[in-house]
């Protein structure tokens, strides 16, 4: 009987060979009590059991993709999507490593974007932190340009915070803390995050936590950037710092400050500070309104909290709290 499209596919990828194939096969018909075909599915089903195949890979492979490497990185799954490309998670073919990898998109492999994408990889190999996202490799394989970084097991806080519900004072105080340490570290060396925000804190099992997507902080030209993406190139609507909407240059140590303010505040709540409405309408939002009172929302919440995360957010980054050092006094 001629091979199915996802058992060409897997053969073709080298994910597989002809012999753990068969011994799939053996096993499903082995198991059945009809002579029927065997279905794509659960063929798929028995590789995954074995562990030949994660589910991300046994779905490319049905839509007939073939390819799953990056230099000697095996694609295992995809983390995210970001504007500065996607990231997976991939394991190295020699070292059995796990990984996290982001990969340029085909719109930003323009000579300017690489440059920019290469002092991206030398700054962030730069950076040695505890609660930042280590940087291990990068490459080029085909057309793709890549970036190697620490695999983080665990959720980011936004999936934290939706699995588990809101944060205890104590709970949200400790991991944001820790995102302050690391804040404090790249403050230190002159640069500032920019896009800091639930989905750019990643929190282990255990509770550590460490500040991924450094991408902002190190691209040296992000207007030129975003002119070659044809899209801004801005932190989040939910938590960018209001001075940054009037003038991005303006970027601050204090601009990272708000936005970790504002992540406090999800932390705490479940919401965001300005949950509703268009972008337009959550910067004008930044910029002229406060957000709802976050006992509203939590009323375990003691004066002395309201208080730091109320002088995080303040729109006038002059009265704000001015450093990540500050942070951590306060909340401990």
């Amino acid at each position: 009987m001629a091979e199915s499209l996802f058992q060409r596919s897997a053969l073709a990828s080298g994910l597989i060979g002809q012999q753990e194939l068969a011994h799939a096969k053996d096993l499903l018909r082995n198991s059945s009590d009809t002579q029927a075909p065997l279905s794509d599915k659960s063929l798929a089903e028995k590789l995954i059991e074995l562990g030949h195949l994660t589910a991300w890979q046994a779905a490319r492979l049905r839509e007939g993709r073939t390819t799953f490497t990056l230099g000697p990185y095996c694609i295992v799954g995809k983390i995210g999507e970001g504007a500065l490309g996607s990231l997976y998670k991939a394991e190295h073919s020699v070292m059995g490593r796990m990984v996290a990898i982001k990969v340029l998109p085909p719109k930003l492999s323009t000579p300017p974007a690489i440059a920019s994408f290469t002092e991206l990889v030398r700054l962030h190999a730069s950076l040695e932190h505890k609660h930042l996202v280590r940087a291990y490799d990068a490459g080029h394989d085909r057309n793709a340009h890549f970036l190697v970084t620490e695999y983080v097991p665990g959720v980011d806080l936004r999936r934290l915070v939706r699995k588990q519900g809101k944060l205890t004072m104590q709970a949200a105080a400790d991991i944001i803390c820790q995102a302050a340490e690391g804040l404090a570290y790249v403050h230190e060396r002159g640069l500032v995050h920019r896009d800091l925000k639930p989905t750019n804190l990643l929190v282990s099992d255990e509770g550590h936590a460490k500040i991924s997507d450094l991408g902002l902080a190190g691209w040296a030209n992000v207007a030129e950037l975003a002119e070659t993406a044809d899209a801004p190139l801005t932190g989040s609507p939910d938590y960018f710092a209001p001075e940054l909407f009037l003038d991005p240059d303006a970027v601050q140590p204090a601009s990272d400050v708000y936005s970790l303010g504002c992540t406090l505040y999800y932390a705490v709540t479940g919401k965001a500070p300005f949950p509703g409405g268009t972008a337009a309408e959550k910067i004008q939002a930044h910029r002229e309104k406060l957000p709802l009172h976050p006992r509203r929302l939590n009323p375990e919440l003691c004066d002395e909290f309201v208080e730091v995360i109320a002088d995080m957010m303040e729109k006038d980054p002059q009265l704000r709290i001015r450093s990540a050092q500050e942070v951590i006094a306060r909340l401990r």
